[in-house]
């Protein structure tokens, strides 16, 4: 005799990067199980594995988690997690003052959202004068260890991921699509450029979007309070 099938809410939200409603669910045992296990290795790629098969089920099959920026995939897992295990999440984070100590914080992680930098750019001006620029592609979940910030990848991946994420070169009217050039062609043409067009590239990474919450920690050995920023999937996971 067939068992009797339990009926699961669904809810939608708005990805930061573009408009129209995604249909989305809580996750089922199922999907927690596959979450545990993914911890349990401690394995970066498994845990990026496992949220991604987590986003790709709950959506319904509407989105490819691995086409996303990352800040998507982000605020996507963390409002699943919250229909799923509540609102109210706790975590442990190290106190500043003394960067020894823990101590638990609650977070309403529904109302977590992704920030963006005001001056955020992904049109980076190479020549004025020529009308020489580069437009540039938000990273992927695949595009590097998303565990560590952009500081902490080594040069030669950061390059990569330069190369990864161009859309198009562009001179006036000229576009040169990223997908019909070279990985040769690509290099050639960032190591010609000077650094001040490094600096700007490099901007384009470190003020993207992020999901982030800013919360207050009082040290209970000290007594002393500080402010500590949660960022990302390596601190919301």
């Amino acid at each position: 005799m067939a068992l009797p099938k339990i009926e699961t809410p669904s809810y939608t939200m708005v990805l930061p990067s573009r408009e129209g409603d995604i249909k989305f669910r809580p996750f089922t045992v199922k999907e927690e199980k596959i979450l545990m296990m993914a911890q349990e290795t401690g394995e970066q790629k498994d845990m990026i594995m496992g949220i991604c098969d987590v986003i790709e089920s709950c959506t319904y099959g509407q989105l490819n988690p691995k086409e996303l920026p990352v800040f998507d995939i982000e605020y996507i897992f963390l409002q699943i997690r919250a229909k799923s295990v509540g609102e109210i999440a706790k975590f442990k984070v190290i106190c500043p003052d003394d960067l020894k100590t823990y101590t638990d914080v609650e977070i309403d992680i529904s109302k977590v959202d992704v920030q963006m930098d005001d001056n955020h750019t992904n049109k980076i001006m190479i020549d004025e004068n020529r009308k020489l620029g580069v437009v540039l592609n938000y990273p992927t979940i695949d595009s590097y260890d998303v565990s560590k910030g952009i500081d902490d990848v080594k040069t030669q991946d950061v390059f990569d991921l330069i190369y990864s994420c161009v859309d198009h070169i562009y001179e006036g009217d000229k576009i040169y699509p990223g997908k019909d050039s070279t990985l040769e062609e690509k290099k050639e043409f960032f190591d010609s450029l000077n650094q001040k067009n490094l600096v700007d590239i490099r901007k384009f990474f470190d003020t993207m979007p992020s999901l982030k919450a800013e919360i207050e920690v009082e040290n209970p050995n000290t007594k002393v309070k500080s402010m500590v920023t949660l960022r990302g999937l390596q601190d919301f996971f």
